[in-house]
């Protein structure tokens, strides 16, 4: 079942042509509102892609066709563009709204499973979530069609979410409750040290780094003369050296540090710096300035607190 569905999900990618584009202008350059609309399991489709569109920077809200013909309509405005999303684009209900619609002179973009259905000529896109079988064994049951039609949405709100500008400090400032909002508000100066941290100069030696990796958990940034970071010293580093060098304290730190050292930019996520150091095994970054000096050190234990993990 889950194979025909994935199926499904995948042959959309070859109808991604002019309407699609056409689809996605469209719905990005609304001034008003964009009305999502669907009847029975394509109304529960038609939510979600409003509330995705919304979560986006996008305001949409769902219109149900039989409400609308109820009294609802008074939502509908010449500004708006209206989604349409239906397997079958059949029924009085749709019938009545899209003739609404028309007179309103509101631009329809039409997710359907028949794309050669009556309502596509009155689109302005139409996208084609057509299957060759639903996953139900009867093929009968909204399964397949439902989730090309959620899919084709959510490519749609994506594209959307690009023409629009729309940033992770825009995300972050619509879900500002609860660990997603967290997560997309901590910058990695909001928790790095950034006074009276260690860090050693490249002429160092081993001994010299036993203090500072005590001090600063087991990190200690290597810089130049003018303060670039140009390598990382760890304590896994020094245990490893320990191991099979008994002068280990003799040697010069440029001699064991890792100079393809991993770094962080205050103004960055912390999110995006936990997920760095997770990457490459690591429990700390340097915080450079645009230049490669040393400002800072973020550790994961911190941003973890935070909340930005």
């Amino acid at each position: 079942m889950l194979a025909i569905e994935a199926a499904s999900v995948s042959a959309l990618q070859s109808r991604l042509g002019d309407d699609f584009v056409r689809a996605c202008r469209l719905v990005a350059a609304a001034s008003g509102r964009v009305l999502v609309c669907g009847i029975g399991k394509s109304g529960h489709v038609a939510r979600k892609i409003a509330a995705t569109l919304t979560s986006t920077g996008t305001p949409a809200t769902f219109l149900h066709p039989v409400e609308a013909l109820h009294g609802d309509l008074g939502i509908v405005g010449r500004n708006d563009v209206a989604i349409m999303v239906s397997k079958s684009a059949e029924g009085l209900e749709l019938a009545g709204l899209l003739d609404y619609l028309h007179r309103l002179a509101v631009p329809i973009v039409a997710l359907l499973g028949r794309p050669d259905a009556a309502v596509a000529a009155h689109a302005a896109a139409v996208l084609d979530c057509s299957v060759a079988e639903e996953a139900c064994p009867m093929d009968l049951a909204p399964t397949s069609s439902t989730t090309a039609a959620l899919a084709m949405g959510d490519a749609l709100a994506m594209v959307v979410l690009r023409l629009r500008g729309f940033s992770e400090k825009d995300f972050a400032s619509l879900h500002p409750g609860g660990a997603l909002g967290r997560k997309l508000s901590v910058r990695v100066a909001d928790v790095m040290v950034s006074e009276a941290y260690p860090w050693l100069g490249e002429h160092a030696t081993m001994k010299d780094t036993i203090a500072p990796l005590a001090e600063q958990r087991g990190t200690v940034p290597i810089v130049d003369s003018s303060r670039r970071v140009v390598g990382v010293l760890t304590a896994g580093d020094l245990t490893r050296l320990m191991e099979h060098d008994e002068n280990f304290l003799r040697r010069p730190v440029i001699e064991v540090m890792s100079r393809d050292a991993k770094t962080a930019a205050a103004g960055e996520l912390g999110s995006a710096a936990a997920s760095r150091m997770e990457s490459h095994g690591v429990m700390a970054l340097p915080v450079v300035a645009d230049d490669g000096r040393l400002v800072g050190i973020v550790h994961l234990h911190d941003l973890m607190r935070a909340g930005a993990v």
